[in-house]
Protein backbone atom coordinates (compact mmCIF):
# COMPACT_ATOMS: atom_id res chain seq x y z
CA UNK A 1 0.00 0.00 0.00
CA UNK A 2 1.03 3.23 -0.81
CA UNK A 3 1.69 5.62 2.01
CA UNK A 4 2.15 9.68 2.25
CA UNK A 5 5.52 10.91 4.31
CA UNK A 6 5.61 11.20 7.84
CA UNK A 7 5.96 14.62 7.44
CA UNK A 8 2.52 15.25 6.32
CA UNK A 9 1.50 14.60 9.75
CA UNK A 10 3.30 17.85 10.86
CA UNK A 11 0.78 20.11 8.83
CA UNK A 12 -2.76 20.94 7.71
CA UNK A 13 -4.13 22.19 5.01
CA UNK A 14 -3.71 26.31 4.91
CA UNK A 15 -6.45 27.42 6.51
CA UNK A 16 -7.44 29.85 3.38
CA UNK A 17 -6.98 26.66 0.72
CA UNK A 18 -9.73 24.85 3.02
CA UNK A 19 -12.11 28.24 3.52
CA UNK A 20 -12.27 29.68 -0.16
CA UNK A 21 -14.01 26.39 -1.09
CA UNK A 22 -16.79 27.09 1.47
CA UNK A 23 -16.51 30.56 -0.08
CA UNK A 24 -16.61 29.19 -3.40
CA UNK A 25 -19.75 26.97 -2.71
CA UNK A 26 -21.72 29.99 -1.14
CA UNK A 27 -21.01 32.34 -3.76
CA UNK A 28 -22.06 28.71 -6.34
CA UNK A 29 -25.40 29.09 -4.42
CA UNK A 30 -25.80 32.53 -4.88
CA UNK A 31 -24.60 34.74 -1.88
CA UNK A 32 -22.30 36.91 -3.55
CA UNK A 33 -19.18 36.53 -0.58
CA UNK A 34 -17.44 40.17 -0.24
CA UNK A 35 -14.05 39.21 0.67
CA UNK A 36 -11.72 41.20 2.71
CA UNK A 37 -9.43 38.25 3.87
CA UNK A 38 -6.55 37.46 1.44
CA UNK A 39 -3.68 40.29 1.10
CA UNK A 40 -4.09 40.13 -2.36
CA UNK A 41 -3.04 44.07 -4.18
CA UNK A 42 -6.17 44.49 -6.14
CA UNK A 43 -4.33 47.23 -7.99
CA UNK A 44 -2.20 46.51 -11.37
CA UNK A 45 1.52 47.33 -11.50
CA UNK A 46 2.77 50.28 -13.00
CA UNK A 47 1.90 51.08 -16.86
CA UNK A 48 5.89 50.87 -17.36
CA UNK A 49 5.99 47.90 -15.84
CA UNK A 50 3.40 46.11 -17.97
CA UNK A 51 4.58 47.51 -21.08
CA UNK A 52 7.93 46.37 -20.05
CA UNK A 53 7.14 42.68 -20.09
CA UNK A 54 4.93 43.15 -23.13
CA UNK A 55 7.76 44.67 -25.13
CA UNK A 56 10.64 42.03 -23.97
CA UNK A 57 8.22 39.19 -24.71
CA UNK A 58 8.35 39.59 -27.79
CA UNK A 59 12.03 39.14 -28.68
CA UNK A 60 12.47 35.94 -29.94
CA UNK A 61 15.66 35.09 -28.03
CA UNK A 62 13.78 35.81 -24.80
CA UNK A 63 12.78 32.92 -23.63
CA UNK A 64 15.23 30.59 -22.62
CA UNK A 65 16.76 29.39 -19.22
CA UNK A 66 17.69 32.09 -17.11
CA UNK A 67 20.29 32.02 -14.23
CA UNK A 68 19.18 30.83 -10.63
CA UNK A 69 21.00 33.85 -9.37
CA UNK A 70 19.08 36.03 -11.38
CA UNK A 71 20.08 38.53 -14.35
CA UNK A 72 21.72 41.68 -13.31
CA UNK A 73 19.68 44.21 -14.56
CA UNK A 74 16.99 42.87 -12.01
CA UNK A 75 19.95 42.66 -8.93
CA UNK A 76 21.00 46.07 -9.90
CA UNK A 77 17.41 47.58 -9.49
CA UNK A 78 17.00 45.38 -6.12
CA UNK A 79 20.07 47.09 -4.89
CA UNK A 80 19.23 50.49 -5.94
CA UNK A 81 15.48 50.26 -4.22
CA UNK A 82 17.27 49.23 -0.89
CA UNK A 83 19.41 52.38 -1.38
CA UNK A 84 16.51 54.55 -1.93
CA UNK A 85 14.07 53.81 0.28
CA UNK A 86 16.18 52.29 3.30
CA UNK A 87 19.93 53.78 2.42
CA UNK A 88 21.20 50.51 3.09
CA UNK A 89 23.88 49.90 0.78
CA UNK A 90 23.99 45.98 -1.36
CA UNK A 91 26.05 44.76 -3.75
CA UNK A 92 24.39 43.51 -6.42
CA UNK A 93 26.82 41.30 -7.55
CA UNK A 94 27.26 39.07 -4.41
CA UNK A 95 24.25 40.33 -1.74
CA UNK A 96 21.29 39.88 -2.82
CA UNK A 97 19.69 36.76 -4.10
CA UNK A 98 16.18 37.14 -6.12
CA UNK A 99 13.69 34.82 -5.67
CA UNK A 100 9.89 33.16 -6.86
CA UNK A 101 8.00 34.72 -3.39
CA UNK A 102 9.16 35.04 0.08
CA UNK A 103 7.71 31.96 0.51
CA UNK A 104 10.40 30.29 -1.49
CA UNK A 105 13.02 32.29 0.30
CA UNK A 106 11.47 30.73 3.79
CA UNK A 107 11.92 27.31 2.45
CA UNK A 108 15.26 28.08 1.06
CA UNK A 109 16.75 29.51 4.03
CA UNK A 110 15.54 26.98 6.15
CA UNK A 111 17.10 24.24 4.32
CA UNK A 112 20.74 26.48 4.22
CA UNK A 113 20.59 26.71 7.65
CA UNK A 114 18.75 23.88 9.54
CA UNK A 115 19.29 20.45 9.76
CA UNK A 116 16.73 17.91 11.03
CA UNK A 117 15.85 18.57 14.66
CA UNK A 118 17.74 22.03 14.88
CA UNK A 119 14.65 24.23 17.01
CA UNK A 120 13.42 27.66 15.31
CA UNK A 121 11.87 30.57 16.85
CA UNK A 122 8.62 31.80 15.20
CA UNK A 123 6.50 34.56 16.38
CA UNK A 124 2.85 34.47 18.37
CA UNK A 125 1.35 35.61 16.46
CA UNK A 126 2.86 35.42 12.98
CA UNK A 127 2.96 34.12 8.92
CA UNK A 128 1.82 30.38 9.68
CA UNK A 129 4.37 29.14 7.00
CA UNK A 130 7.24 29.91 9.43
CA UNK A 131 5.69 27.20 11.45
CA UNK A 132 4.64 25.10 8.78
CA UNK A 133 7.51 24.70 6.36
CA UNK A 134 10.16 24.40 9.26
CA UNK A 135 7.89 21.37 10.52
CA UNK A 136 8.03 20.15 6.89
CA UNK A 137 12.05 19.75 6.86
CA UNK A 138 12.27 18.24 9.94
CA UNK A 139 12.56 21.17 12.43
CA UNK A 140 11.55 21.56 16.00
CA UNK A 141 9.19 25.09 16.18
CA UNK A 142 9.46 26.96 19.39
CA UNK A 143 7.00 30.01 19.75
CA UNK A 144 8.32 33.25 21.43
CA UNK A 145 4.92 35.01 22.36
CA UNK A 146 4.03 39.42 21.30
CA UNK A 147 1.28 41.08 22.99
CA UNK A 148 -0.45 44.38 22.22
CA UNK A 149 1.06 45.59 25.78
CA UNK A 150 4.60 45.64 23.94
CA UNK A 151 3.57 46.98 20.93
CA UNK A 152 3.92 43.23 19.36
CA UNK A 153 7.74 43.92 19.70
CA UNK A 154 9.85 40.73 20.99
CA UNK A 155 9.73 40.55 24.75
CA UNK A 156 13.99 40.00 25.26
CA UNK A 157 13.51 38.91 28.49
CA UNK A 158 11.21 36.20 27.45
CA UNK A 159 13.47 35.34 24.83
CA UNK A 160 16.93 35.11 26.55
CA UNK A 161 15.15 33.01 29.28
CA UNK A 162 14.10 29.86 26.78
CA UNK A 163 16.34 27.30 25.98
CA UNK A 164 18.66 28.47 22.84
CA UNK A 165 21.35 25.86 22.51
CA UNK A 166 19.58 24.13 19.65
CA UNK A 167 17.99 27.20 18.24
CA UNK A 168 19.58 28.13 14.74
CA UNK A 169 16.90 30.53 13.20
CA UNK A 170 14.81 33.56 15.13
CA UNK A 171 11.94 34.36 12.45
CA UNK A 172 10.51 38.30 12.90
CA UNK A 173 8.11 40.28 10.72
CA UNK A 174 8.44 43.85 10.73
CA UNK A 175 5.86 46.02 10.17
CA UNK A 176 4.17 43.11 11.76
CA UNK A 177 1.94 40.68 10.25
CA UNK A 178 -1.09 40.13 11.14
CA UNK A 179 -0.82 43.34 13.56
CA UNK A 180 0.04 46.08 11.21
CA UNK A 181 2.39 47.08 14.30
CA UNK A 182 5.27 49.20 12.45
CA UNK A 183 9.36 48.31 12.92
CA UNK A 184 11.13 50.09 15.48
CA UNK A 185 14.86 50.68 15.40
CA UNK A 186 15.25 49.36 18.80
CA UNK A 187 13.69 45.93 17.86
CA UNK A 188 16.22 45.30 15.05
CA UNK A 189 19.10 46.80 16.97
CA UNK A 190 18.10 44.48 20.10
CA UNK A 191 17.75 41.38 17.48
CA UNK A 192 21.30 41.87 16.15
CA UNK A 193 23.10 41.66 19.08
CA UNK A 194 20.76 38.85 20.18
CA UNK A 195 21.82 37.13 17.20
CA UNK A 196 25.39 37.85 17.96
CA UNK A 197 25.24 36.29 21.29
CA UNK A 198 23.84 33.63 20.71
CA UNK A 199 25.35 32.80 16.88
CA UNK A 200 21.45 32.50 15.76
CA UNK A 201 20.45 33.67 12.43
CA UNK A 202 17.80 36.52 12.62
CA UNK A 203 15.45 36.52 9.50
CA UNK A 204 13.42 39.49 9.21
CA UNK A 205 10.27 39.01 5.86
CA UNK A 206 10.02 43.32 5.37
CA UNK A 207 7.32 43.29 2.03
CA UNK A 208 4.80 45.80 4.21
CA UNK A 209 7.52 48.61 4.76
CA UNK A 210 6.36 51.13 2.21
CA UNK A 211 2.30 50.64 2.77
CA UNK A 212 0.71 53.19 4.63
CA UNK A 213 4.16 53.90 6.45
CA UNK A 214 5.89 57.18 5.91
CA UNK A 215 9.34 56.03 7.86
CA UNK A 216 11.17 53.42 6.14
CA UNK A 217 12.88 50.30 8.32
CA UNK A 218 14.93 47.66 7.69
CA UNK A 219 17.02 45.29 9.72
CA UNK A 220 20.34 45.77 7.66
CA UNK A 221 20.47 49.39 8.72
CA UNK A 222 22.02 48.41 12.00
CA UNK A 223 25.68 48.28 11.78
CA UNK A 224 26.81 44.18 11.30
CA UNK A 225 22.98 42.99 10.61
CA UNK A 226 24.82 41.74 7.16
CA UNK A 227 26.93 39.29 9.21
CA UNK A 228 24.58 37.48 11.42
CA UNK A 229 20.90 38.53 9.54
CA UNK A 230 19.07 38.22 6.26
CA UNK A 231 15.82 40.33 5.24
CA UNK A 232 13.35 39.31 3.11
CA UNK A 233 11.36 41.52 0.69
CA UNK A 234 8.59 41.32 -1.97
CA UNK A 235 7.61 43.18 -4.89
CA UNK A 236 3.82 41.61 -4.25
CA UNK A 237 2.65 44.33 -1.83
CA UNK A 238 4.56 47.39 -2.66
CA UNK A 239 4.80 47.00 -6.62
CA UNK A 240 1.34 45.48 -6.96
CA UNK A 241 2.56 42.42 -8.12
CA UNK A 242 1.57 39.54 -6.28
CA UNK A 243 0.61 37.10 -9.18
CA UNK A 244 4.45 38.20 -10.56
CA UNK A 245 6.03 35.88 -7.59
CA UNK A 246 8.99 38.02 -7.81
CA UNK A 247 10.85 39.21 -4.30
CA UNK A 248 14.49 39.04 -2.84
CA UNK A 249 16.90 38.24 0.05
CA UNK A 250 19.70 40.62 1.12
CA UNK A 251 22.45 39.29 3.20
CA UNK A 252 26.84 38.86 3.15
CA UNK A 253 27.88 37.55 0.04
CA UNK A 254 28.84 33.94 2.03
CA UNK A 255 25.22 33.27 3.02
CA UNK A 256 23.98 34.00 -0.67
CA UNK A 257 26.41 31.38 -1.40
CA UNK A 258 24.56 28.86 0.77
CA UNK A 259 21.03 29.69 -0.08
CA UNK A 260 22.30 29.77 -3.71
CA UNK A 261 23.61 25.83 -2.94
CA UNK A 262 19.95 24.89 -2.38
CA UNK A 263 18.04 26.99 -4.89
CA UNK A 264 19.84 26.40 -7.62
CA UNK A 265 18.73 22.56 -6.97
CA UNK A 266 15.37 22.95 -6.72
CA UNK A 267 14.04 25.95 -9.43
CA UNK A 268 15.84 28.25 -12.09
CA UNK A 269 15.91 31.79 -12.84
CA UNK A 270 12.47 33.31 -13.92
CA UNK A 271 11.00 33.96 -17.22
CA UNK A 272 13.45 36.99 -18.89
CA UNK A 273 10.82 39.78 -19.81
CA UNK A 274 9.30 39.17 -16.11
CA UNK A 275 12.27 39.83 -14.44
CA UNK A 276 13.17 43.04 -16.32
CA UNK A 277 9.82 44.55 -15.75
CA UNK A 278 10.47 44.27 -12.29
CA UNK A 279 13.54 45.64 -12.95
CA UNK A 280 11.54 48.67 -14.29
CA UNK A 281 8.78 48.57 -11.63
CA UNK A 282 12.09 49.25 -9.11
CA UNK A 283 12.25 52.59 -10.91
CA UNK A 284 8.51 53.56 -10.22
CA UNK A 285 8.39 57.25 -9.13
CA UNK A 286 7.51 59.04 -5.47
CA UNK A 287 3.98 59.89 -6.73
CA UNK A 288 3.29 56.44 -8.12
CA UNK A 289 4.38 54.90 -4.68
CA UNK A 290 2.52 57.54 -2.97
CA UNK A 291 -0.83 56.73 -4.52
CA UNK A 292 -0.26 53.12 -4.81
CA UNK A 293 0.77 52.42 -0.85
CA UNK A 294 -0.72 55.54 0.78
CA UNK A 295 -3.44 57.34 -0.59
CA UNK A 296 -5.31 53.67 -1.65
CA UNK A 297 -4.71 52.62 1.51
CA UNK A 298 -5.54 55.24 3.74
CA UNK A 299 -9.27 55.61 2.22
CA UNK A 300 -9.67 51.85 2.23
CA UNK A 301 -8.20 52.07 5.89
CA UNK A 302 -10.93 54.71 6.94
CA UNK A 303 -14.04 52.15 5.99
CA UNK A 304 -12.03 49.50 7.75
CA UNK A 305 -12.08 51.07 11.10
CA UNK A 306 -15.94 51.53 10.63
CA UNK A 307 -16.30 47.44 9.60
CA UNK A 308 -14.18 47.43 13.39
CA UNK A 309 -16.28 49.57 14.41
CA UNK A 310 -19.80 48.11 13.46
CA UNK A 311 -18.40 44.83 15.16
CA UNK A 312 -17.82 46.39 18.78
CA UNK A 313 -13.90 45.59 17.90
CA UNK A 314 -11.07 47.91 18.64
CA UNK A 315 -8.13 48.24 16.96
CA UNK A 316 -4.61 50.16 17.00
CA UNK A 317 -4.61 53.33 15.16
CA UNK A 318 -0.89 53.68 14.48
CA UNK A 319 -1.28 50.54 13.01
CA UNK A 320 0.85 50.13 9.18
CA UNK A 321 0.71 47.75 6.41
CA UNK A 322 -2.19 46.74 4.22
CA UNK A 323 -4.04 44.80 6.95
CA UNK A 324 -6.21 45.86 9.92
CA UNK A 325 -6.00 43.22 12.92
CA UNK A 326 -9.01 44.35 15.89
CA UNK A 327 -9.49 42.70 19.43
CA UNK A 328 -13.12 41.14 19.51
CA UNK A 329 -15.33 42.08 22.08
CA UNK A 330 -15.81 40.07 25.47
CA UNK A 331 -19.42 38.92 24.40
CA UNK A 332 -18.11 37.09 20.65
CA UNK A 333 -16.60 33.46 22.21
CA UNK A 334 -13.79 33.86 19.86
CA UNK A 335 -12.35 35.09 16.77
CA UNK A 336 -13.34 32.43 14.72
CA UNK A 337 -17.05 32.34 15.74
CA UNK A 338 -16.97 35.55 15.01
CA UNK A 339 -15.76 35.28 11.76
CA UNK A 340 -18.02 32.64 10.83
CA UNK A 341 -21.36 34.32 11.71
CA UNK A 342 -19.71 37.57 9.69
CA UNK A 343 -19.74 35.57 6.61
CA UNK A 344 -22.68 33.57 6.87
CA UNK A 345 -24.88 36.60 8.24
CA UNK A 346 -23.32 39.64 6.33
CA UNK A 347 -21.93 37.77 3.19
CA UNK A 348 -18.36 38.99 4.29
CA UNK A 349 -15.35 36.84 4.18
CA UNK A 350 -12.92 38.14 6.75
CA UNK A 351 -10.01 36.22 8.95
CA UNK A 352 -10.00 34.74 12.00
CA UNK A 353 -6.41 35.43 14.12
CA UNK A 354 -6.02 31.96 15.33
CA UNK A 355 -4.71 31.08 12.26
CA UNK A 356 -1.37 32.93 12.97
CA UNK A 357 -1.12 31.63 16.89
CA UNK A 358 -2.61 31.32 20.00
CA UNK A 359 -2.40 35.03 21.00
CA UNK A 360 -4.74 36.04 17.94
CA UNK A 361 -7.41 33.34 19.57
CA UNK A 362 -9.20 36.87 20.19
CA UNK A 363 -8.84 38.87 17.39
CA UNK A 364 -9.84 39.39 13.38
CA UNK A 365 -8.11 40.44 10.76
CA UNK A 366 -9.67 42.93 7.72
CA UNK A 367 -7.57 43.22 3.99
CA UNK A 368 -7.73 46.57 2.77
CA UNK A 369 -7.06 44.48 -0.51
CA UNK A 370 -10.44 45.74 -1.58
CA UNK A 371 -12.05 48.35 -3.53
CA UNK A 372 -13.87 51.25 -1.51
CA UNK A 373 -17.00 50.43 -3.14
CA UNK A 374 -17.03 46.96 -1.80
CA UNK A 375 -15.61 47.33 1.07
CA UNK A 376 -18.84 49.85 2.00
CA UNK A 377 -21.37 47.22 0.87
CA UNK A 378 -19.30 44.91 3.62
CA UNK A 379 -19.98 47.74 5.70
CA UNK A 380 -23.77 48.23 5.26
CA UNK A 381 -24.23 44.44 5.52
CA UNK A 382 -22.88 44.13 8.91
CA UNK A 383 -24.41 46.87 10.33
CA UNK A 384 -27.58 45.30 8.86
CA UNK A 385 -26.07 41.70 10.22
CA UNK A 386 -25.22 43.31 13.87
Amino acid sequence: MITPAQRLDTVQEYYFSVKLREVAQLNAEGKDIISLAIGSPDMPPSRETIDTLCQEAQRPEAHGYQPTRGIAELRQGMAQFYQRWFGVALSAETEIQPLIGSKEGILHITMAFANPGDVVLVPNPGYPTYTSLSRLLGCEVMYYDLDAENDWQPDFKQLEQMPLERVKILWTCYPHMPTGAAAQRTTFERLVAFARKHDILVVNDNPYGLILNEEHLSLLQVDGAKDCCIELNSMSKSHNMPGWRVGMLATNAEFVKWILKVKSNIDSGTFRPLQLAAAKAYTNDDAWHREANIQTYAERRAIAEEIMQALGCTYDTKAVGMFLWGKIPNTCASGEALADEVLHKARTFITPGFIFGSTGERYIRLSLCQKPEKMRQALERIKAAF
